[in-house]
């Protein structure tokens, strides 16, 4: 078995919010390396040339482990690499973050586009608005907000829009159909961002994949590290229906 796990970060924070997850794999998974990875430049590249860029940089055979964005990302390189990924998990993280007419649990167009156009004219404000929006349905909401404001590392509009234009472009319910290996793909339970409602849509493309609703809020990858280590070192370490 591959023993070495890639885990990929979301939009707009960086690898900071997946810090504590890494340790406490690391502890639950002691023969395995970690390596946490930030997203690429994203900005004029579609979609394919980042999948591109990142098969690139990640070892083939590794387990493709990804939060919202990053695990949208994961799911296209997994379903690109078929047996070089070991597995794919992703947590908080929609095959399609924007709503379409047959996926209809997902942002609506109109909210995604004033919040584009909000961190087009005030990136500081978006991002603020996005804090509050991963922390809503946590224990602690405003202090799970404010450390992720903390952690914020877009420092200008065209990276943070060409992040949000990939989200809005990637549709990864083929990728899910067609990945051959193991996958789970774990929501929250009161995400503001990724209604757990798509839980029972996710499930219907692909019978053979695991979707679980585990964690409170959008940023339970911060919020409850040993509680999501738990689940996803069972799953790693164990068969086809652990």
């Amino acid at each position: 078995m591959p023993k070495h796990l890639v885990l990929l970060a979301g939009w707009g924070l960086g690898i900071a919010p997946l810090e504590a997850l890494a340790a406490a794999l690391g502890k639950a998974l002691p023969d395995f390396s970690l390596q946490l990875q930030p997203l690429p430049d994203l900005t004029a590249q579609d979609g394919a040339a980042v999948i591109a860029q990142l098969d690139q940089q990640l070892p083939k055979g590794c387990w493709l482990i990804g939060w919202s964005l990053g695990g949208m990302l994961a799911t296209a390189l997994a379903a690109q690499r078929q047996t070089a990924c070991a597995g794919l998990i992703t947590y908080a993280s929609n095959p399609c973050f924007v709503a379409r007419e047959s996926w209809p649990h997902a942002m609506p167009q109109a909210t995604f586009n004033a919040f584009r156009q909000l961190c087009h004219q005030d990136l500081g404000a978006g991002v603020k608005r996005f804090a509050l929006l991963c922390s809503q349905g946590a224990l602690q909401p405003r202090q799970l907000s404010r450390q992720l404001q903390d952690m914020a590392v877009l420092t200008d509009a065209g990276s943070a829009l060409a992040g949000l234009d990939l989200l809005a472009e990637l549709d990864n319910r083929a990728a899910i159909r067609h990945f051959a290996g193991r996958q789970l793909h774990v929501l929250a339970e009161a995400d503001a961002l990724l209604a757990p409602e798509a839980a029972a849509l996710l499930q219907g493309l692909n019978p053979q994949a695991q979707v679980e609703l585990l964690g409170q809020s959008h940023a339970s990858v911060l919020a409850e590290p040993q509680l999501l280590a738990q689940r996803l070192s069972a799953f790693i370490q164990g068969g086809a229906d652990a």
